[in-house]
């Protein structure tokens, strides 16, 4: 294999000399995770269709609208090297099923599917040349019923799905594997929760209580590319705080005192 890094065998977290490309890495969970490279040691190099409002200390910011795969390819045939593609653009309004037409909807499947498919597939050959890897950003919407984002939902359980064959498909070269994330807390989240009430009122239906820091996030994305998971490929690594407490055990009156109930 030409110029093909040696299998990382050290199962250290660090990440000197490698470059990481982190979609969407400018706010919210995307610069939690690019800020996590950072630290690791990596150069991180963050694309978005705009600049971040707040520069993440230690990347470097490339324009790109990741739905123009023109200009997605041009983008990853001008890295000099690549260790790392992290799967993070994307995201949907709330919006049900009956609000808008099918168009709409097909514009969140293609920022959270098919946009993934086109920077995957621009970065192979970086990542085959250095036997690197591919972590795709899931959601915990795409393994359960997701109303008021539906078409995000899909797409979300399409790219777990898609991650699983590419990582059949690109081995031995490249490992991939799939973030399954569950309510992050961001500078956005007031506009899904209701404020600091509505979050304390959401982390209490959360196991451990609260929701995820774009942090929690960063280090499992660094655990994914980093020597400690060389053996993982094609796995859902979830990133959820224990997962949503089943509602029908709280509406359930067997093991409930009369006081309980």
């Amino acid at each position: 294999m030409d110029n093909a890094a040696p299998v990382d065998n050290s199962r250290s977290p660090r990440l000197h000399g490698r470059t990481v490309v982190v979609t969407g890495g400018t706010r919210g969970v995307g610069a939690g995770i690019a800020r996590a490279f950072a630290e690791a040691g990596a150069e991180v190099v963050t694309c978005a269709r705009r600049p971040p409002e707040v520069p993440v200390e230690g990347a470097r910011f490339v324009p790109l609208d990741l739905r123009e795969p023109a200009a997605v390819r041009d983008f990853f045939a001008g890295l000099p090297r690549l260790d790392v593609l992290v799967n993070n653009a994307g995201g949907t309004p709330y919006r049900l099923l009956t609000d808008v037409d099918a168009e709409r909807h097909a514009r969140v499947v293609e920022l959270n599917l098919v946009a993934p498919l086109t920077a995957s597939l621009a970065a192979y050959e970086g990542l085959r040349r250095t036997r690197g890897c591919v972590v795709m950003i899931g959601s915990v919407s795409g393994g359960r019923p997701s109303p008021g984002s539906a078409a995000y939902g899909a797409a979300k359980a399409g790219l777990e799905s898609l991650a699983r064959s590419m990582a059949v498909e690109w081995a031995p070269d490249v490992r991939v594997n799939t973030l399954v994330v569950g309510l992050v807390r961001t500078e956005l989240s007031h506009l899904h929760y209701g404020g600091e009430d509505g979050v304390a009122a959401v982390s209490r239906t959360i196991p451990l209580g609260r929701l995820a820091e774009p942090a929690d996030v960063g280090a499992a994305a660094v655990f994914l590319a980093s020597g400690a998971a060389s053996y993982v490929s094609g796995a859902s690594l979830h990133v959820h705080g224990g997962g949503e407490r089943p509602a029908f055990l709280d509406a359930a009156t067997a093991h409930k005192s009369p006081r309980e109930g």
